[in-house]
């Protein structure tokens, strides 16, 4: 392309031919196209490394990560949902820095653990909400989240919330992100880089138990009908279905987490009217129960699917140490939520604009009547990334991100 702004030297001197001032003039117009060729190649490439960048580029970080489970580490899916179930309303998101602590339906205070895990991993941006209108192209990348409040293993878990994702639609979900990777950058580097430079996060399992089978207005005929036992029997079959599709699809490096002390959240110990040291005993007791299962199925799993490393995140241990020594991580309190409304320990009306809030949010194990705070994520991220196997095993995820 030539530049209208300057004006072509076409005369000569008096002593120059036609011909030679044509020929002089080809030449010129012929230098100039090749140089604006060359530009194109040059700023093609650049584009192509751009884009590609997050591919090729870490040697040394995490590539993708992909986030399945609940509201423990949903970015925001439930938004785009009809649900009761959603977050993106303040104070929930007042110390998420990338958002000017706006709301993002995350259901805490700032980062979520998915959020904070790949931060510490390298990974170049935070895993985008596969409903958000931004997850395509090489924003996908980076990783997809479709984790949703209120979703578990079972598909009749959380209904209470009318909508939600559950973890059969959330791997429905990624196999449409599969299918968009091998768009984006062949079919051969797009299984090496789900299998080599990509971690699936699982965390599920709580709502099974607190919005299923503990739920007496909806669970109440499950109940009569099936024993703890053959409901967590059913839990476990329905994940290694699950896990296993995500292996049929190019996965290979996996953390999954156990259950959590749910008998020990703001909301049990309100609804029950406990003292600030008690924990609901039957909750618990079916949280290990089905932890026992879950470390038996990952220690299957890791010896029948070949090329794959199945890792155990012993939550339940984690955050019953944060719990019952609160104060020797700086907290203050490790039974009353920060945000929410009802009873002893504000923990029977979710976080929203018309709940009590904390002034001193990082001295608050809970943000609200189910879900950590930023500064307890901080803790128990600290100990899956770089923890040994009292909390993370066989390896903890550094590790695993470098394998």
């Amino acid at each position: 392309m030539v530049d209208k702004t300057r004006r072509p030297v076409i005369w000569a001197t008096k002593s120059k031919s036609l011909i030679d001032q044509f020929h002089s003039q080809s030449f010129s117009l012929a230098a100039m196209a090749l140089h604006y060729y060359d530009m194109l190649v040059l700023l093609f490439l650049i584009v192509n490394m751009s884009f590609y960048g997050n591919v090729d580029g870490q040697k040394n970080g995490l590539g993708a990560s992909f986030i399945f489970g609940d509201s423990l580490v949903d970015a925001g899916n439930n938004n785009y949902l009809s649900t009761l179930s959603k977050a993106n309303i303040a104070p929930n998101g007042i110390d998420f820095k990338a958002s000017g602590g706006n709301p993002t339906g995350r259901y805490t205070n700032g980062r979520t653990i998915g959020d904070i895990v790949g931060e510490e991993l390298g990974q170049p941006n935070y895993a985008v909400p596969f409903l958000a209108p931004n997850a395509t192209g090489k924003n996908i990348l980076s990783g997809v989240n479709y984790a949703s409040g209120g979703g578990g293993i079972m598909n009749a878990t959380g209904r209470i919330f009318v909508n939600r994702i559950g973890m059969d639609v959330q791997i429905d979900y990624f196999s449409i992100t599969r299918k968009q990777i091998d768009k984006l950058l062949g079919e051969s580097k797009a299984k090496e880089y789900i299998m080599k430079k990509s971690i699936f996060s699982i965390t599920v399992g709580a709502n099974d138990f607190l919005n299923n089978y503990l739920l007496p207005v909806l669970s109440i005929g499950a109940r009569i009908s099936q024993s703890p036992d053959s409901f967590i029997d059913d839990m476990i079959t329905h994940f290694r279905a699950q896990l296993t599709r995500l292996y049929e699809m190019d996965g290979r490096k996996f953390v999954i987490g156990n259950v959590g002390p749910i008998g020990c959240i703001p909301y049990q110990k309100t609804i029950n009217q406990l003292n600030e040291d008690e924990c609901v005993d039957l909750a618990n007791k079916l949280a290990l129960q089905y932890n026992g299962r879950l470390k038996d199925l990952v220690a299957e799993l890791n010896d029948n699917l070949p090329g794959a490393t199945f890792v155990l995140a012993n939550v339940y241990d984690l955050v019953s140490e944060v719990i019952k020594n609160y104060k020797k991580y700086g907290f203050r309190t490790a039974s009353r939520a920060c945000c929410g409304n009802g009873g002893q320990f504000a923990g029977i009306i979710p976080c929203g604009p018309t709940s009590s809030m904390c002034s001193d949010r990082y001295k608050h194990v809970f943000w609200d009547p189910y879900h950590p705070s930023e500064a307890a994520n901080l803790i128990l991220a600290k100990q899956l990334l770089d923890g040994d196997n009292r909390y993370i095993s066989p390896v903890n995820l550094r590790q695993l991100r470098d394998l």
